[in-house]
């Protein structure tokens, strides 16, 4: 009976939460969750538009991480900025016959070891700056949750542009650890965003993982 009651208690001041988040979302923060979704659509169907659109998602998020004290985020978000760019270009690029170069792909053991480095790298880096952070201006930080979203998000990214199946993985890391922390953090409509995300990404491996195995660039 008294663990029910606890249960319960939990639950309703979760669901209070969610409806006082909900309330405090601002249009910046719905404009910036509904062009991410747009542009994880684009992604899984490997549409070249997946980088315009979520251009404007991650300028938004820049700005409203770093007002959360999300600065693991905030650089995330500054990279996807930078990646998108790249990525556009690698997208379009193409050959002497007017054909694209670039294809999805599994990746080899040399790739697979080649990101798991880049992972353990930027969570290092990442987790210790956040550390200063947090002792020093910005106590609201979460070092080693938003090290490990960013981290993952850093490597999904890289993945994404390379046009990798593995990618995926990454993205589904990234939105499954973003989920409870903006939560947290009171951008619970980003939490929602996340989630959703979160289910697109499963969608995402299985279409790249049906269009790798039909692609006749595939890695041995």
């Amino acid at each position: 009976m008294l663990f029910y009651y606890v249960y319960k208690k939990i639950q309703l001041s979760i669901w209070e939460q969610f409806i006082e988040g909900m309330q405090h979302t601002t249009w910046l923060e719905y404009i910036a969750v509904f062009t991410g979704i747009a542009s994880v659509w684009f992604s899984r169907i490997e549409n070249i538009l997946v980088y315009p659109i979520g251009l404007i998602n991650t300028i938004i998020y820049i700005y409203l991480s770093v007002r959360a004290d999300l600065y693991g985020e905030a650089s995330v978000n500054f990279y996807y900025t930078v990646m998108s760019i790249i990525g556009w270009y690698m997208w379009l690029r193409k050959n002497e016959k007017k054909e694209i170069l670039l294809h999805v792909t599994h990746s080899d053991r040399k790739m697979w070891f080649n990101q798991i480095i880049f992972f353990v790298f930027f969570y290092l880096v990442l987790f210790g700056a956040l550390s200063f952070l947090k002792r020093t201006f910005a106590e609201g930080a979460i070092p080693w949750a938003d090290s490990f979203a960013s981290a993952t998000a850093f490597t999904g990214m890289w993945l994404m542009t390379k046009k990798k199946v593995e990618s995926w993985y990454w993205w589904i890391a990234t939105d499954f650890a973003s989920v409870p922390l903006y939560f947290v953090k009171g951008l619970v409509f980003t939490s929602v965003y996340y989630f959703i995300l979160l289910v697109f990404a499963f969608w995402g491996l299985a279409e790249w993982q049906k269009r790798a195995r039909a692609s006749k660039f595939q890695v041995p």
